[in-house]
């Protein structure tokens, strides 16, 4: 019975290896886009360089995981009994498969997880190790990092075996990592800022509730976890997150070593952060207010004002999408039905009002909709969650299934290691006619 979900994803690799040999020698002189130097200069935004089946990011749709835009993904899977929102393990299922999964497998994926889950107390020891005022980010890293020797692929890859195997071992690490990360999430939580009070955790709850019933939060804060974790699981390959776990994957670095390199750069400002800066900000704009609700006039007046001064309205804008982050929509639905009166959310609901035809008037801003980070601060300050720099580990705790599934293929389908070609800046002048 646990060998299913292995069984099931060995079958949907063993007919998509196909494709992608005939994709690499039938076509791969056709052209996906031109390079330009902007492209070149300005960080490869929009090259068409990578390949993933996980996700795709539609500039109208917004993320679809698998095919499924949010909305359906929420709708489709399984949810867990008396909540809302769907088991993050199933989601696991459609992420790895494609397929949604029944509640009997997604039964079985629990119970997969649920053996894997126990964290080696050296991992503990090396948190208690680190500076107590470490950034919980640089210690969620180093205890991803510090599980590095469980490694199944390491020990698999030394005794020799068939590169197409690749992906078994890879599957194995994801599950006995993805298992842990709830726990040592948890830990951090509790012990960086709960007086070192650890709770234990619980083998009957699903993944989300766990993890809410160690980190000592009453539900429905379950169902903001699962969510959470769901929404924040992916996003194609492009972004800074994921393509470091790619990367570093491509090296054939096993799963533990990958997922801590793209934790590290999820901690990064232009990233991960962003969502605890626009709760800042927002903090920030009601206290100029004097904590008063403002209508939709006061609030217009202050989103020109804060605009004609040169500064920009954070979380507002993406370089994709031309609508609504469907991820930002999602957790306002939560937050209308949760907890429509929470002060800061009353903000965030006059900012989502007025902010986007300010944007689209004053004419800069290619997409005037608020994202995600417009939102998901606000939620986890509501349930109690209010250390700013702990809201990247939830992060980073979601954004690791998506990885995980996308490095599983990588090694399944075979891809070679990352090594982008790099000209000098008189080769760019050349090519440009300069010299």
């Amino acid at each position: 019975m646990s060998q299913y979900l292995k069984q099931k994803l060995f079958e949907k690799i063993e007919e998509w290896r196909p494709r992608t040999t005939r994709l690499l020698k039938e076509y791969g002189d056709v052209k996906a886009g031109e390079v330009t130097i902007q492209q070149i200069i300005g960080g490869m935004r929009g090259v068409k360089s990578l390949t993933t089946d996980i996700s795709y990011l539609d500039p109208m749709e917004g993320i679809r995981f698998r095919g499924f835009t949010i909305p359906e993904t929420l709708e489709k899977l399984p949810k867990v009994p008396g909540s809302e929102m769907p088991y993050v393990e199933g989601f696991f299922y459609l992420l790895l498969t494609g397929e949604v999964p029944t509640e009997k497998e997604v039964e079985e994926v629990h119970e997969e997880f649920n053996k894997r889950k126990m964290v080696p107390e050296y991992v503990f020891d090396v948190l208690r190790a680190m500076p107590e005022d470490s950034h919980p980010m640089a210690m969620f890293s180093a205890a991803v990092v510090s599980l590095q020797k469980e490694s199944v692929f390491v020990q698999r890859y030394n005794e020799g075996m068939n590169k197409m195997d690749y992906w078994d071992p890879a599957y194995e690490d994801a599950l006995n990592l993805l298992a842990k990360l709830p726990q040592i999430a948890a830990f951090i939580y509790r012990y960086k800022y709960k007086n070192k009070d650890i709770i234990a955790p619980d083998a009957n709850l699903d993944l989300g509730g766990n993890f809410a019933h160690m980190m000592g939060i009453q539900p429905p804060y379950d169902d903001v976890a699962r969510l959470y974790f769901i929404i924040h699981s992916d996003h194609e390959s492009g972004n800074v997150s994921a393509h470091t776990g790619h990367l570093v994957g491509s090296a054939l670095s096993d799963m533990y070593l990958s997922i801590s390199a793209m934790l590290n750069g999820l901690a990064g400002p232009l990233h991960g952060l962003a969502n605890q800066e626009v709760l800042r900000w927002i903090q920030g704009v009601m206290e100029q207010m004097g904590g008063k609700v403002p209508t939709e006039v006061e609030m217009t007046k202050f989103v020109w004002d804060t605009l004609n001064s040169g500064q920009v309205i954070p979380g507002f804008g993406h370089a994709v999408l031309r609508k609504t982050d469907p991820r930002y929509q999602a957790q306002r639905d939560f937050c209308l039905k949760h907890l429509p009166d929470d002060p800061i959310f009353k903000y965030v609901d006059v900012l989502y009002k007025v902010t986007p035809p300010i944007l689209v008037e004053q004419g800069k801003a290619k997409n005037p909709w608020p994202n995600v980070d417009a939102q998901s601060g606000v939620i986890q300050w509501h349930y109690g969650l209010r250390e700013y720099d702990f809201y990247t580990v939830l992060f980073g705790v979601g954004r690791a299934l998506g990885v995980c599934a996308n490095l599983v293929w990588d090694r399944a389908l075979g891809y070679p290691i990352e090594r982008p070609k790099s000209l000098t800046t008189a080769m760019l002048e050349e090519i440009a006619g300069i010299k």
